[in-house]
């Protein structure tokens, strides 16, 4: 398949031959106006996005933040509708520090970047992207893993930096980053226009998580035989092992260790998704304030 669609602003790339590709294939695809689907089926121009970045407000439909959370020994750890006042005033004080500034959420695979920003998007009136949907749109690829297979990781990570390069000049966005997106500089020259936060999960906690779900989409990970468990926390220990001095990059970094411990929790899956979320609006505020600070002083 020769990748032929591409993904927004006014650009365009020349076609390149790559003798791993056995054929002709496109290094980065683009296109005038890329489509962009939102949780209600909706589709929204890209470059209509950047014209009216100011005015850009939330399409997602209304979330709704779980209150009651089932430890793992299946005891109930009910969350009082406090969560979602908390969640919201929150987001209120951060707002004027942010100045319409865009969220990036970094992290593994599996950390819940895409769940907690769907939720931080709701709270603070912003619209919610995922750059590997994004990708898989602007390639007319439908999987991750399929882009993988068909051409290879560098062109995915190609196409993910020209993802995150639109995406940059844009307003009031929160997005999801792809975990391997840390692995290139030029990415972080992107997401500095915004704010980046790290969800910091530990890798066994990782593992789990993907051993339960599988690991089809991860392809990255679904290439050895062997129990799923152990399979996904040798290979999430290497990638960490990759990218551990790129992480601290993220302007922000929110440990759910650190987390987990200060509510005398013994598992980090106790945690809900809002807790996760207030904690990272309470880490953005903080940076924020401090930068406020140091620039007045």
């Amino acid at each position: 398949m020769e990748a032929s669609v591409s993904f927004s602003l006014k650009s365009s790339y020349l076609t390149k031959n790559d003798p791993k590709f056995g054929r002709k294939c496109t290094g980065i695809v683009r296109a005038s106006s890329l489509q962009l689907g939102f949780q209600r089926g909706q589709t929204v121009d890209l470059a209509n996005l950047t014209r009216n970045r100011g005015s850009i407000k939330s399409r997602n439909p209304p979330l709704k933040i779980s209150c009651c959370h089932k430890h793992p020994a299946g005891t109930e750890i009910h969350n009082s509708f406090d969560d979602a006042l908390v969640l919201k005033r929150k987001a209120q004080d951060v707002l004027p520090y942010l100045n319409e500034r865009c969220i990036y959420l970094v992290g593994m695979m599996g950390s819940g970047k895409t769940t907690v920003g769907k939720i931080l998007s709701e709270v603070l009136g912003y619209s919610f992207f995922d750059s590997d949907k994004l990708v898989e749109q602007a390639v007319g690829i439908p999987s991750v893993a399929q882009i993988f297979k068909e051409h290879s990781e560098a062109f995915f990570r190609d196409n993910e930096s020209e993802v995150l390069k639109d995406l940059s000049t844009m307003r009031r966005l929160v997005v999801a980053t792809g975990g391997g997106a840390v692995i290139r500089p030029l990415n972080w020259k992107y997401m500095k226009h915004g704010i980046s936060v790290w969800l910091d999960v530990p890798l066994d906690a990782l593992a789990r998580r993907i051993a339960a779900v599988g690991t089809a989409s991860r392809p990255l990970l679904d290439k050895e035989s062997g129990d799923p468990y152990t399979k996904a926390f040798a290979k999430l220990t290497s990638l960490f092992e990759q990218r551990s001095d790129a992480y601290p990059n993220a302007d922000v970094r929110v440990c759910l260790e650190d987390m987990a411990s200060k509510q005398g929790l013994s598992d980090v899956s106790a945690l809900t998704p809002s807790a996760i979320a207030i904690e990272a609006l309470l880490k953005i505020e903080i940076y924020l304030t401090e930068k406020v600070a140091a620039r007045n002083s």
